[in-house]
């Protein structure tokens, strides 16, 4: 007897799970720019911090649903110095086990079987598939290199759509939104009815001006949410702790399923946030400084290898346009066989991802310089 839901039916392998079991089949060593996890260790400061948490027993109780209160006015602070934003720590700001999990039960707590959800192709898989695990009806929109790679807002007019899913700075094409973009996203959105889920977990890793929020577009608060993750600032990704902020009400259909699935975050890691992002300049701005480097290397060695490419103005991926005339998924399995390097195909990403591999500068920058060695050889 099959024990798997239906609904488990419209959900494709998940890429990351397939880039793994590749790699792990490949003999010698694999350099892996695939699965885009922070590969640098927490800053001590911060550790140290959560071992002073530990220390309280307090904090070895259930945590509560929404967020310690003192962790919710520290992002509330963070915002208004970041992005001049003016939160209400009661009802605009909810902390959470990590971006990952908000994002899905906020869709699930916002849309159900039928309702039309914007979905930007290529992205992150989770928009999509937690779409289709709540029974709504994705609506593709494709991020194109000719609009680097925001969507065409006309394909939303009149089409009834209830939420839309955005991305910026984006995740796989390192895409920058503009302050303008939101503008005319959030006069869309009022206009139409619908609301906007903006994850903008990587806006501290930029290299040139810092990328805008969209709750700094007057209204936005009336029709938005926007999701943040102390994973790629800090280099926190196991701690599993993130936020999200703006319409109070989006919150509270997200906390409803929450409430019936998980808790709140471990309440010690909850006070490490609290100074981490007390402290967010000194500690993002030293890992900027990392991934810049790395980002400068891998993109020079690649234009020298033959690869038409731009520097990414933010995010740790670098979004490459294959060279062949083959799809991704042949050219990643080809390059993994050839010079033992892992990349993520970009049809992995969705349909609009094909023709493209992403990099993610995850890796040292000795292993960035042997794997453009490795790249010149094959070529």
């Amino acid at each position: 007897m099959d024990c798997f839901a239906q609904r488990l039916k419209k959900i494709p392998p998940y890429l990351f799970a397939e880039l793994d079991e590749l790699k792990q089949k490949t003999k010698g060593e694999v350099i892996d720019f695939g699965e885009g996890g922070p590969d640098s260790a927490t800053p001590k400061p911060i550790v140290q911090a959560m071992i002073k948490a530990l220390q309280n027993s307090e904090y070895h109780r259930y945590p509560t649903y929404q967020g310690m209160i003192a962790a919710r006015v520290a992002v509330a602070d963070w915002y208004q110095g970041r992005f001049g934003v003016k939160l209400d720590p009661a009802k605009e700001v909810c902390m959470l086990i990590g971006s990952k999990e908000g994002v899905g039960h906020l869709i699930w707590g916002v849309v159900g079987y039928g309702d039309k959800i914007g979905i930007p192709d290529p992205s992150y898989p989770i928009y999509r598939n937690q779409a289709l695990l709540s029974g709504a009806v994705p609506s593709i929109l494709p991020l194109l290199e000719t609009n680097d790679y925001l969507p065409d807002l006309s394909r939303l007019r009149n089409q009834k759509i209830k939420l839309i899913c955005i991305n910026y700075p984006n995740n796989p094409t390192a895409a920058v939104a503009p302050l303008s973009f939101y503008k005319e996203l959030v006069a869309l959105a009022q206009r139409e009815g619908f609301y906007v889920l903006n994850d903008n977990v990587y806006s501290e890793i930029y290299f040139d001006s810092p990328p805008p929020s969209i709750l700094q577009v007057n209204g936005a608060k009336e029709c938005c949410v926007e999701f943040h993750s102390l994973s790629k600032t800090f280099n926190m990704a196991g701690w599993r702790i993130g936020f999200v902020v703006g319409n109070k009400n989006l919150i509270t259909a997200m906390l409803k399923i929450k409430q019936n699935t998980d808790s709140g975050p471990f309440s010690a890691i909850q006070e490490t946030a609290i100074f981490a992002l007390r402290k967010t300049g000194s500690f993002a701005k030293s890992i900027r400084t990392l991934y810049r480097r790395r980002r400068d290397t891998l993109v020079t060695g690649l234009q020298r290898t033959g690869w038409n490419i731009k520097k990414p103005a933010a995010t740790f991926f670098v979004w490459a346009k294959i060279k062949d005339k083959i799809d991704s998924i042949t050219f990643t399995r080809q390059l993994l066989a050839k010079t033992k390097i892992m990349v993520a195909p970009g049809i992995g990403f969705g349909k609009y991802g094909e023709g493209f591999i992403r990099f993610a500068l995850v890796v040292p920058e000795s292993k960035i310089k042997q794997a453009i060695m490795r790249l010149n050889r094959w070529h």
